[in-house]
């Protein structure tokens, strides 16, 4: 492991982004935010590439902002247009983003890991609202997104207790998509990641935009947005994905991703 900061490396469709700043267990400052928002707009528009992971190296996935840079030339961004202090928290990219949380993803680490389309926590990986005891408020969409995917009720309790809520909990509330042994998170990321890419991805990145577009409309405006977005994959993936069905593919439960 280098000393960058933000690093990116490709496999094929799957590209990883490793945030490494032991010193501080991967605290974000203002250079390191705006490095991981230029490392994934490179990735959302580079054509040969399909899903990101996003990692913590070393062991702790992200202990949120670096609050010994406020104040300083290396502070984080706060205002309320452009990039989000955290760097990526505002983008919404085109492409899906596999957080890997192995330790701490806490205070805006925790907002990180949620900005992410699924999270893959290994059984070292805490989450928590830990800013709570500093008076630092969640300013990187917490409040937003955790009520959204584990409801209101769970999510006030982890904003206003800060108290930390280890991997079986997570994947019980359904914060963590998938818990695998400790020391695995990266790995298991990157093959889910490798799997999502195998998949016709005009289908796979309609649905999902659609899922993140449906937030906030009523029942009718949300299916016809759902038909919109179905619209470029019916005519550029449907017919084709048809004709290997009829010619005998996914028979008998057999799920096996496709060649793209």
């Amino acid at each position: 492991m280098t000393d960058q900061a933000v690093r990116t490396e490709q496999s094929g469709p799957v590209t990883t982004v490793f945030l490494h700043r032991p010193a501080t267990r991967n605290a974000v400052d203002g250079p390191t935010a705006a490095e991981l928002a230029a490392a994934f707009r490179a990735f959302d528009a580079d054509p040969g590439a399909a899903v990101a992971v996003l990692h913590g190296a070393g062991g702790v996935f992200c202990s949120g902002a670096d609050l010994t840079a406020i104040g300083t030339e290396r502070g984080n961004r706060v205002a309320p247009d452009g990039d989000a202090p955290m760097g990526v928290s505002r983008l919404r990219l085109s492409k899906p983003v596999i957080a890997a949380v192995s330790g701490y993803a806490v205070a805006g680490g925790l907002e990180l890991a949620l900005w992410c389309d699924l999270r893959v926590a290994d059984e070292t990986a805490v989450f928590g609202v830990f800013c709570r005891r500093w008076g630092v408020p969640l300013i990187d969409g917490g409040t937003v997104r955790l009520p959204r995917l584990i409801g209101t009720s769970r999510a006030m309790d982890m904003i206003l207790t800060g108290r930390a809520v280890d991997a079986a909990e997570a994947a019980a509330i359904g914060l963590a998509n998938r818990v695998v042994p400790a020391g695995q998170a990266l790995a298991a990321a990157q093959e889910l990641a490798a799997q999502l890419a195998a998949f016709p991805q005009v289908c796979l990145r309609s649905d999902r935009a659609s899922v993140l577009d449906a937030e906030g409309l009523d029942e009718t405006a949300a299916l016809a947005s759902e038909f919109a977005h179905g619209q470029a994959a019916l005519a550029g993936e449907t017919a084709v994905g048809a004709a290997r069905f009829a010619a005998g593919a996914g028979r008998h439960g057999n799920f096996g991703t496709p060649p793209r």
